[in-house]
């Protein structure tokens, strides 16, 4: 295209970065080709501060260097390049010389766990992308770091071989879990629902954040028999046995359990392709009568504001995983037609780089 010719040529370029008018705008797009270049080198950092502790270090006040340098098991010049790259990206701040505390960010992570869980997880990410191209022609029914991450078998099984992955996993799913939630319960009202069925609740994480709210809801968790074993415990205890169904199955071999008038899918038809997400929609629908709502919350393709996170991250991220993909509002919405819902729509959300949501009904 003319456009991208002329932003490519450098004697535009040399014109554009000495006019104060363009001047603001040539130096944003140049800020913005380097943090693609850099982006791996931020998530370093961060990913330094969180396994390393330097959060945890600096939480209660200002600590000096050496007193990082100490307590990371650093050497003084290695603690101060991590310091200074952390400030730079709003981790850290030195408001007086060789005071170092938590920036505004930095303090974010400090107080969330379950943020910092996520960090921790992405390094299986990364171990997979070490390659991008390589991994874009493999066979995607290869094993990868993810996909063995997030295998069943895995890690939910063997926790005597595999426990600190079996560990990792829990905290991983109970730590994210609540931010989908928070956009759920932001964006949805459930006062006129009576009975919620969970389809691929696991432990049950998202009916315990509703039922937080919602107490008056009858609730049932649909799983694999291997996985409600371990989370209907779990559950009963966090809502109550007398308020907790449990359904063992396979959600698409399975029929879906009747009796509900909502169901709920909550990060569940990203993880799979076109064909099995299609027939997984239409054993649901199969199971609701006239009136019924499906509810699925996961973070989408083609959001506004929100676009390097559908299709960037959880495009390459699902793939390494080795199934499913982002998906549009739009594509999902076409998908859930041709199950033979009568209607579907989208609910903003507050925060979309966590989950939007999608309501259709029977």
């Amino acid at each position: 295209m003319r456009r991208n010719r002329v932003f490519s040529n450098p004697r535009f370029q040399y014109w554009a970065a000495r006019l104060p008018l363009i001047r603001r705008i040539a130096r944003g797009r140049a800020n913005a080709a380097f943090d693609l270049l850099a982006g791996f080198a931020y998530a370093q950092v961060l990913y330094a501060c969180v396994e390393g502790g330097l959060f945890a270090v600096l939480k209660d006040g200002p600590v000096s260097a050496a007193g990082v340098a100490q307590r990371m098991a650093l050497s003084e010049a290695a603690a101060l390049t991590l310091l200074r790259s952390a400030r730079a990206l709003n981790l850290t701040q030195e408001p007086v010389p060789d005071h170092w505390m938590l920036a505004g960010q930095g303090a974010i992570f400090a107080a969330n766990p379950g943020v910092q869980e996520m960090v921790r997880h992405h390094r299986l990410l990364y171990a997979d992308l070490a390659d991008p191209i390589a991994l874009l022609r493999a066979d995607r029914r290869e094993p990868t770091a993810l996909s063995q991450f997030w295998t069943y078998a895995g890690a939910l099984h063997g926790a005597s071989e595999r426990g600190e992955q079996t560990t990792e996993y829990s905290r991983l799913m109970a730590a994210s879990q609540h931010f989908v939630a928070d956009e759920v319960c932001a964006a949805v009202s459930f006062k006129r629902v009576k009975r919620l069925l969970d389809v691929g609740g696991g432990h049950g994480a998202f009916l315990t954040a509703i039922d937080a709210i919602y107490p008056h809801l009858e609730l049932g968790l649909f799983d694999l028999p291997e996985v409600v074993a371990t989370g209907a415990p779990i559950v009963a205890a966090a809502v109550g046995e007398a308020r907790i169904t449990v359904h063992p199955g396979n959600f698409f071999n399975d029929s879906i359990p009747q009796g509900y008038d909502m169901v709920s899918l909550i990060r569940i038809l990203h993880d799979h392709d076109d064909a099995p997400a299609q027939a997984l929609l239409a054993n649901i629908r199969a199971s609701m009568p006239p009136g019924a709502r499906l509810l699925i919350a996961e973070p989408m393709a083609q959001i506004p504001g929100a676009e390097p996170m559908g299709e960037a991250f959880f495009g390459l991220y699902l793939w390494a995983m080795g199934s499913g993909r982002p998906r549009s509002p739009a594509e999902i919405i076409a998908m859930l037609r041709a199950a033979g819902f009568s209607s579907a729509r989208s609910v903003a959300t507050a925060q979309p780089v966590n989950a939007s949501v999608i309501i259709a009904q029977a």
